[in-house]
């Protein structure tokens, strides 16, 4: 059974710094991301909560194209971000979560092309320094937007504790990598 892909490959007016997509999403967040204005459309965040589960259980993924790269990066911030919560002998509230999760998804992580992140075999680096933080910024605001969306699915059932089935993949590991953050 192969791995869910994204269903933004074939976007046409997509930017793509290196070979990573640039996509638009709802965001609350200051960044250089176009907006989309649609709150019940679905945009590439959505895409990555809905698949994370089902994709952490593959050890392989092809990658078919700009929007899949940009979705392994946020499946595996996904896992960097339940790892972190999970890392205190007390589960957080939903107030702490959100605290600690944004910090994180704002701290210093390379990006594509830098010597220290882990998949640069599977990445281009951008084309030049501007791109780079472009590139950078634009990540930034989607880790943001990625970790508020998540922390309210986490504790959407109400009880003050982050859901045990999405804590049961903590331990799992998307294509047995980490972002390394």
């Amino acid at each position: 059974m192969p791995a869910y892909h994204s269903a933004y490959n074939n976007t046409e007016d997509a930017r793509a710094v290196g070979n990573t997509a640039v996509l638009p999403i709802k965001s609350k967040f200051r960044g250089p991301s176009l907006l989309i204005t649609d709150l019940n459309a679905a945009d590439i965040v959505d895409e990555a909560l809905d698949l994370f589960r089902a994709n952490s259980l593959f050890r392989n993924f092809e990658i078919k194209g700009p929007a899949d790269r940009l979705l392994i990066i946020l499946i595996l911030f996904i896992s960097d971000c339940l790892a972190k919560l999970s890392a205190s002998k007390v589960p957080p509230n939903q107030q702490e979560a959100y605290k600690l999760l944004n910090t994180f998804s704002v701290d210093a992580f390379p990006i594509p092309g830098d010597a220290n992140f882990n998949l640069n075999a599977h990445f281009a680096p951008a084309g030049n320094r501007a791109d780079g933080e472009f590139l950078r910024q634009y990540l930034i605001q989607v880790r943001q937007e990625l970790a508020a969306r998540l922390v309210e699915r986490l504790y959407a059932d109400g009880t003050g504790k982050p859901s045990k089935w999405w804590m049961a993949f903590t331990k799992r590991r998307f294509m047995n990598r980490s972002l390394g953050n």
